[in-house]
């Protein structure tokens, strides 16, 4: 939900993916919530990301983690870890879409791509990012 990662996490989706548009699910420490399986919070992200897989027709989700993260205050290497998990588990709800993940330095703003997608079909379809 940090404002700080919206434009760089889009940009970089559009370019990427070729995308025209970027359905943005914000949620503090959307990774935390998936990877350590709260069930409410993870519930509603799925919803939402139903709706811009279905409904946009979003070819790609991303997973983005960033330091200095106040809804995920926890070690970088942490942080890390846990949008690798989250990765996994976007990946087994079974949509039609790729599922990557990404990273923000706090520093830099710049994008890592520290997942990347399990194959190539996915660019040039609109795509979604939950940060």
């Amino acid at each position: 939900m940090d404002g700080r990662v919206q434009d760089p996490v889009a940009a970089w989706m559009k370019t990427t993916y070729n995308a025209d548009y970027v359905d943005t699910i914000t949620e503090p420490g959307p990774n935390g919530i998936l990877a350590t399986g709260d069930s409410q919070r993870s519930e509603s992200i799925k919803a939402r990301v139903r709706i811009s897989a279905e409904k946009h027709h979003s070819r790609v989700v991303a997973v983005v983690g960033h330091g200095d993260c106040a809804g995920n205050p926890v070690p970088d290497s942490v942080n890390r870890n846990q949008v690798r998990t989250a990765v996994d588990v976007v990946r087994s709800w079974g949509f039609d879409v790729a599922v990557i993940g990404l990273w923000l330095d706090s520093d830099t703003w710049q994008v890592e791509l520290i997942v990347p997608d399990e194959s190539e079909s996915s660019r040039s379809h609109p795509a979604s990012s939950a940060s």
